[in-house]
Formats: structure tokens, sequence, C-alpha cells
């Protein structure tokens, strides 16, 4: 054991020996010029762990430099309650402890050396050189050569700047705000952002749209692209910095009123088996109508729901016996049961084949053309999309950032991306590294011009 502790002591504090902090210092001072080169604040390289996170933003590998950054920090830690074992009896249960605290260590470095060489691959990329620098990444005695080369180098520039590239798209592609309709849904959204880890991530920005009631819209976008973000802020749900109002009233200011004025369906069904329908829509009835409302009338509220989508032949039917799409329809009438102004579908048709989900489409049709207000989304657009009235289509920009890239009509999309398809839109808009041709910033920018006249 002691053969352990002193070969992990060795590895650990070499890098508080004069050649070690000179190393760590060399790092320090190369990190500050790229972080400054990149558009971050560059004090953000004096702070251990952080400044490899911050590395990382600049090569947009963010997501692995969380993983580089906690692996970093689990590996700091656990080499810490190993020196506190160095003059530890050789008992067994001692021993024990150390060789599991060895085995955790060796699989954070192992993790660390991966995402380590994701994150500065990325950086090379960034910098449009040769693939070979990768090699002096491999050990931390000799990151800090390009870095240092890069930093101070005046012929090594970035191909983008975190902070620049945000504020060149904020410039380009802002929209002027929708007027407020009375008779619709009005979202002007400014931003929607959290905070994460050491900066304020931008999740969504600038989108703004009318829509007026009667009209069925899909919701298209590739993974991370906003969708469920956008619905959450347009329900209220998770408030943005925006104004959304629905029939002339603000969503955000009467929420309490408004909340029973949408309905929101999960892609997950939560509905008890072994209960009836028409047990299920009373539950559903007595949660999300007014307490005012008589026995009775509640009563004819769910008759009618029940004719409205197709339920009438299994009324008494228990839940489990139901086909899928009499489920989903379950689902669905559930949240109709309050009347809402404006409807909202998560992949309604998930697990349906094509003629139940025709059937499913054709219902939310009926409802839209009642004077309802339906934004669905889905996966598999094209195979009902003569339906919809319009289209709401979000893209990731270059700083992963939910923007709006087209909202119209159908025809007018298939003008405007030039795709005859819905589903090759999201091809075109999603990122390199996720099959895509990574033309969203293209066609941002370009429904920005339009949007402006």
């Amino acid at each position: 054991m002691n053969t352990i502790f002193h070969v992990l002591l060795l590895l650990f504090f070499d890098s508080l020996s004069l050649y070690g902090i000179i190393i760590r210092g060399l790092f320090i001072a190369g990190s500050w010029m790229i972080l400054k080169k990149s558009g971050i604040r560059p004090f953000w390289a004096l702070v251990p762990w952080v400044r490899e996170y911050q590395l990382s933003r600049c090569s947009m590998r963010e997501p692995e430099g969380r993983w580089f950054m906690i692996s970093s920090i689990i590996v700091t830690v656990l080499q810490i309650t190993l020196y506190f074992f160095r003059n530890a009896p050789d008992e067994s249960f001692v021993f024990s402890l150390a060789a599991l605290i060895l085995v955790i260590i060796i699989t954070a470095m192992i993790v660390h050396f991966v995402f380590n060489i994701r994150v500065f691959s990325g950086l090379i990329e960034i910098y449009g050189l040769k693939k070979l620098w990768i090699l002096l990444f491999i050990i931390d005695e000799t990151r800090f050569i390009p870095l240092l080369i890069w930093g101070f180098g005046s012929k090594y520039q970035p191909e983008w700047k975190v902070e620049d590239l945000r504020g060149e798209m904020k410039r380009l592609a802002t929209q002027g705000s929708a007027p407020v309709i009375g008779d619709g849904l009005t979202v002007n959204l400014e931003d929607r952002t959290v905070r994460e880890f050491f900066h304020t991530k931008m999740l969504l920005r600038d989108i703004h749209m009318a829509i007026p009631q009667g009209h069925m819209v899909l919701l298209l976008g590739g993974s991370g692209a906003g969708k469920t973000t956008y619905v959450n802020a347009v329900n209220g749900y998770e408030k943005a910095n925006a104004q959304v109002t629905l029939n002339g009233q603000n969503m955000y200011k009467d929420y309490k009123k408004m909340q029973y004025e949408v309905g929101f369906v999960p892609q997950s069904e939560m509905i008890r088996s072994k209960d009836t329908v028409f047990n299920t829509l009373m539950d559903s009835a007595s949660l999300r109508l007014s307490i005012d409302i008589p026995a009775d009338e509640r009563r004819a509220r769910v008759e009618d729901v029940i004719d409205t989508f197709g339920l009438r032949s299994v009324r008494n039917s228990k839940v489990e016996k139901l086909s899928g799409g009499q489920k989903k329809r379950l689902s669905i009438s559930m949240e109709y049961l309050s009347n809402p102004s404006l409807f909202i579908l998560d992949e309604p048709d998930s697990g349906l084949d094509a003629v139940m989900a025709g059937e499913l489409f054709e219902h939310l049709r009926a409802i839209a053309d009642s004077g309802k207000i339906i934004i669905v989304i889905t996966h598999s657009p094209d195979r009902v999309i003569d339906l919809f009235d319009d289209i709401i289509v979000l893209a990731k920009d270059s700083t992963r950032t939910g923007r709006l890239a087209y909202f119209g009509s159908i025809d007018g999309a298939r003008a405007f991306f030039g795709c005859d398809k819905m589903e090759d839109i999201i091809k075109l808009i999603n990122h390199t590294d996720e099959g895509g041709e990574g033309r969203a910033d293209e066609f941002v920018l370009k429904y920005a011009e339009v949007a402006n006249g």
C-alpha cells in the first residue's frame, strides 16, 4: 500500500514543485490570451478547473468541457484524500478503501483524458490548424506550448469569438415585435436564459409571431433547438423575458386565470389503466372545471367530449383495453374538457401508424376549425402536413441558442427552404455533428431580413 501512496503522491505533488509551478504559470498565461481572443473575460484563466471549462467554450465543446472540469475536480479531491492515508496503518480496511479510491481516480483520469482531447481538438479546429497539434495536449507538461503560441502569436486567430458572435447574431437577426392581436396568440419573446456553471446560457432569443384563432401550427426543430423551452414559455410554465397574450389577455400577468385557457398534452400518457374512459374523464373534469359548475353540466361536458373525440363506442371500456390511437384521443380529451383556447400537443402521434395518426390529426383539425389554436410537435409531419396552416421552425445557431428560422405558411416554408418535405428542413438546419448541413445561421438571418421587410 505504501508503494501506491508514493506513486500517487509523487504525481500529485509534482505540480507543487518549482518545475510544476512554472509549467502551470505558462499554461495560465496561454489560457489568458486564448480566452481574451475568444471574447471571454481572461481572468477565468486564474481559476482552477473553471479555466478548462471556459476553454471548452472557446472550442465550441461546452458539453465536453463540463465533464472535463468535473473529472479534474474528482481526481484532485481523491488525490488529496489519499494524502491523508499516507501514514495510516497497513490494515485490510484501509488498504481496501485506498484501492477503491485508486480505481475511481484511474477511471476519472481516463474520462479526463478523453474530454481533454475532445476539448482541445475543437480548439485546433477553431484556429484552423493541423490535427497533429493534438499530440502536445496528450500530457499536461506540454499543453502550455500550443496555448502560448496561439495566444501570443498575432497570426493565430480563432474563426469565431464566443461573445462577439452572440452580439453579431443579435444585431443581424433582431426582428421587430409582432403586433398584439385581439383574437389569437401573440408571442414577443426577447430571450430565455438560465444560469449554468459560470455563465448565463441563452436558450431562446428573439422569437416574435402572431397566430390567429382557428390555425393549426406545426412546431418543427431538431433536438435541442428549444421546442420544449418555447412551449413552456408560451404557456407560462417557465416564464421568459417575453410578452405572451392570448385573445388580448396577458399570459404572465393573469397566469392563474389564463392557465385554464391553455391545454397541454405531453408525449407520455398519464392515465390509470384500470379506470373506464367515462370515469377517467369525470375525474379529470373535477380537476379541470370550476367547482361552481353543477354536476349535471359537468357530466354533459364529459359526454360532449366523448362524442367530439369518437370515444362513444369505448365509453365504458377500461383504459387498458384501448388501442394506441384511442388512448391518445383520451389523453387529449382530458385536456380539452376545460375548453381551452390554445391547445399544445407534444408528439401526439408517437407510436401510432399512419392510419391512426391521420385520424387523430383529423380530430385536431376539427378542433382548430372550431376557433381554437393548435400547436403540435411531431417528428413525422409530412404524413399529415396538408392539415396544418402554419409552421414554426426553431434552429440552434452557432452559439447553440434556439432561434426562429421561419414562421409562416406551409407553402411559404417550402419556398423559403427550397424543400418539399418538412423533414428535409431539419437536415438543412441541424449542425453537421448531428447529421445536418449546418445552415441554421443562414436561415435565421434570412428570415430576419424577410421579417424586417
